[in-house]
């Protein structure tokens, strides 16, 4: 599976198959939570938290190529990712594109 965050594939005509999305929502145990709040004061990365965002991007991306190979998709093009706080430490994390056929 190709995935592109343009609208086109260079080389490529396809053909639009529709909208597919995948999302996660996710936390980190209330002990690493703690632990990160005490380093708001000092500065610096969140490492705990980068990890935990980097793993919904992940999850949120194979839910949409799942969503992609059930229509029979050789690609989706035009991703996207949105995310949004849900609650103190958790995030939902959505990524969405256009799934397309190689004609």
């Amino acid at each position: 599976m190709l995935l592109v965050n343009t609208d086109y594939i260079t080389g490529k005509e396809l053909e639009m198959l529709g909208l597919v999305k995948g999302s996660t929502i996710q936390t980190r145990n209330v002990g690493r939570d703690i632990t990160q709040g005490f380093k708001t004061l000092v500065g610096g990365e969140l490492k705990a938290y980068t990890e935990m965002m980097n793993e919904a991007r992940e999850l949120a991306t194979s839910r949409m190529v799942q969503e992609a190979e059930a229509l029979g998709a050789d690609a989706i093009v035009n991703i996207r990712f949105v995310s949004s706080s849900v609650m103190q430490g958790a995030a939902e994390v959505v990524a969405y594109g256009t799934a397309v056929k190689f004609v």
